[in-house]
């Protein structure tokens, strides 16, 4: 049986009634950043039951042909190719166009973008970003060189990063131009949902995310050659007939997966709306609260709100954002601490970096002070009302629980 309760122990009221110092924790079961939200079971288990009668359980089978369409209609793009995992399907892409070379990329993002260039013999440069954690335009314009074969920009947080500056510096290059939209699904830009930019946008489905199908990937484009040949590459490169057209592996999504990528999606606009939900709930119980910063997307943005991102300044809340999450964890509140290191600051990359001389300001001011909280549609409003108190006690008591400085 899952405990969703706290424990029942008495209000914090000392430093002493904290778990980091040695009394019980918040929570006797871990709250954990973006626990999955789950559809309709009975519906669910409804399309479960069909492929069990059909038999067909991969190979482009239905509910992943209806998923693929479903998508197209709610993206309002011309092409959804869905693959096992987003790591796949960006290989894939990158293989599909050509690509070769040197690829930029911001290094705050996850690390899987980087590893998955090296792996496949490209060369991650890795680039700064701006005020809004985003791929910086300007900066990437200044690591392009005769070598760069492409530039992947995240969409982080569920923003659009700056793509018009970005296509045009792609443009100006002609060099293609990928949006990783792994945290993105739903958001907009301009009057069109995410999906539809650059040659191709890559959409992780894991279940950590805002729509999600266990575990997938989703390539989204506009070019239709594009999407055949990844259609073909995804099934070890064979084409409708069985003759090998290209050089390909075996990235095909399940019909199991498919059947709970379509009832989260027959949810999607219920759960963006238990997500905004959360993420007000937590900027009203940490509004004010001097040195910690929540992140919140512009007012006129479509966000899907399912991250609940933060910046500690530690001057003002009174101590820094490791101590913070020292004292959340001890709680059973498994905050993360993205994206930590930056991608240039790991191995094997970091040995180039410092070659280099390579400095990434913004980047490592993130990774010093970034806090993603418990949030998404799965998540509690009573736990988040806890975590609030909890975080504005550390606050308030500080000097008694940061360790001294020196």
């Amino acid at each position: 049986m899952t405990d969703t309760a706290p424990h029942k122990r008495k209000a914090l009221q000392t430093p002493a009634d904290l778990a980091l110092l040695g009394a019980p924790p918040l929570f006797a079961v871990p709250r954990h950043v973006n626990r999955p939200h789950v559809p309709d079971k009975a519906a669910f288990d409804a399309r479960i039951n069909a492929a069990w009668e059909r038999r067909w359980f991969t190979n482009d089978g239905p509910l992943v042909k209806e998923l693929e369409q479903r998508l197209c209609e709610y993206l309002d793009v011309p092409h959804c190719v869905l693959m096992s995992n987003a790591t796949a399907a960006l290989d894939l892409t990158m293989k599909a166009l050509g690509v070769k070379g040197e690829v930029i990329l911001p290094a705050y993002t996850f690390i899987s973008t980087a590893n998955i260039l090296h792996i496949a013999g490209l060369t991650p440069v890795f680039c700064d970003v701006d005020a809004s954690m985003a791929l910086d335009p300007a900066a990437c314009a200044a690591r392009i060189g005769p070598r760069t074969g492409a530039v992947v920009a995240t969409h982080v947080w569920g923003s659009p990063c700056d793509i018009d500056a970005l296509q045009e510096v792609c443009d100006a290059h002609d060099i293609p131009l990928l949006f990783d939209a792994a945290h993105a699904f739903g958001a907009r830009h301009k009057a069109h949902r995410l999906g539809r930019f650059g040659r191709a946008e890559v959409f992780s489905l894991h279940a950590t995310k805002a729509f999600h199908t266990c575990e997938g990937g989703l390539v989204t484009t506009c070019d239709s050659t594009l999407a055949k040949t990844l259609r073909r590459m995804r099934n070890f490169g064979f084409d409708l007939m069985g003759a090998v057209e290209c050089a390909g592996l075996n990235a095909k999504m399940s019909e199991m997966h498919a059947a709970m990528g379509l009832g989260n999606l027959d949810q999607i606009d219920a759960t963006r709306v238990l997500a905004q939900d959360v993420h007000r709930a937590y900027a009203r119980g940490l509004a004010d609260l001097p040195g910690f910063i929540l992140k919140l997307p512009p007012a006129a943005e479509e966000n899907n709100h399912h991250y609940v991102v933060g910046r500690i300044n530690a001057a003002e809340f009174g101590m820094d954002r490791d101590r913070l999450h020292a004292v959340l964890v001890a709680e059973n509140v498994l905050a993360r601490r993205y994206f930590r290191p930056g991608g240039h600051r790991c191995p094997p990359y970091i040995a180039q970096t410092k070659a280099a001389g390579l400095e990434l300001p913004q980047t490592d001011a993130l990774c010093n002070d970034v806090l993603v909280l418990p949030g998404g549609a799965a998540a509690d409003p009573a736990d988040v009302a806890l975590i609030c108190a909890l975080i504005r006690f550390a606050h308030d008591n500080a000097a008694a629980i940061a360790p001294p400085q020196g």
